[in-house]
């Protein structure tokens, strides 16, 4: 199953601009069984307005700080990506402007993925479409019909490689934030393939977002949750990422259809708990057996509990000791 759902480490910009960082987050990544590893190549000024200005309860001056200082030069992103690869990890980034998307496409990422701050901005759209490479997109803060309308701008250029991500921008989401009936909203208006982006705290939200018909998730992680950066606090560590892309594969085992409702291992509880038809008494050929007669106990047998209308009233055909299993060759 696990080729069905497509799980993004969302690394972003954890890594605080070290080339050393990004690879550990690499390697966590790795090793915890993710599909992809994503980063945010941030160029400061070509995603915020220079200058001091209100910026809700941030400090501008911080918030630019911290990203000048978390940005990678374009060689230690073209490296981060080979490093990628040889961990065994697919690699990709977030974009903000048309430096990255250039530096980006030329890695041959698997995806690129757009942010939520981006999903109406109509002209990056049309020029990330026109690299031609598969879009993931994060619908945080947007109406079904902001979202309605950037598909259109995209599938107006003939361009339909997408994965909508359902997404709640709030860092950290509470479970009953999510909004997950959503999820089959957007699968019934789009037809596109349907992800989550969670920022919530546990596996819970996610496995409820793929009983709604989810396939792709992205999950914020961090080697070390307590680091200066915007996005640490809220961040899994690698133990619970771990645990999260293992919950995210079990909870798609489950919803797998199967041939039989019972499994192997069901199969084996079922033999010691279910009951089973035995001789209460020993018994001679050609008595009637009576309900008296027949004990219905653990552990299964040869005649399951609901065959004893088949014993019952019939007339046995050779002897049965006591405890013995009754079959239907004892009886007429």
């Amino acid at each position: 199953m696990k080729d069905k759902i497509h799980i993004i480490a969302e690394a972003g910009t954890n890594n605080n601009g070290s080339l050393q960082k990004a690879r550990n987050l690499v390697d966590i990544a790795s090793r915890s069984g993710a599909d992809s590893v994503k980063f945010q190549m941030i160029n400061t000024w070509g995603l915020y307005l220079p200058g001091e200005y209100d910026y809700g309860h941030y400090n501008i001056k911080d918030v630019l700080n911290i990203r000048e200082k978390g940005e990678m030069t374009d060689e230690e992103y073209k490296q981060l990506a080979q490093y990628s690869i040889e961990q065994g990890i697919k690699f990709s980034s977030s974009v903000f402007d048309t430096k990255a998307i250039d530096l980006l496409a030329s890695m041959n990422p698997p995806y690129v993925k757009i942010a939520s701050c981006d999903l109406n901005n109509t002209r990056f759209l049309r020029e990330v479409a026109d690299r031609g490479i598969k879009m993931v997109v994060s619908t945080g803060m947007s109406t079904l019909q902001d979202i309605e309308n950037s598909v259109k701008v995209l599938t107006s250029k003939g361009f339909e490689d997408i994965v909508l991500l359902h997404c709640v921008s709030v860092y950290p989401a509470d479970i009953d934030q999510t909004n997950i009936r959503f999820i089959s909203k957007l699968k019934e208006e789009f037809g596109f393939e349907i992800g989550f982006s969670d920022h919530t705290a546990t596996s819970h939200a996610a496995c409820m977002a793929m009983t709604e018909g989810a396939t792709w998730f992205e999950k914020h992680f961090t080697e070390d949750k307590n680091q200066e950066g915007l996005d640490h606090a809220y961040a899994l560590n690698e133990i619970e990422l771990t645990d999260y892309v293992t919950d995210l594969h079990k909870a798609s085992s489950a919803l797998e259809h199967k041939e039989s409702k019972i499994s192997e291992k069901e199969f084996y509880t079922r033999k010691r708990a279910r009951r089973s038809l035995y001789a209460a008494t020993d018994l001679k050929k050609g008595e009637i057996i009576r309900d008296e007669d027949v004990l219905c106990v653990r552990p299964e047998n040869i005649l399951q509990a609901d065959q004893i209308d088949l014993v019952v009233g019939k007339t046995l055909c050779s002897d049965l000791s006591k405890f013995e299993p009754f079959n239907l060759d004892v009886v007429e």
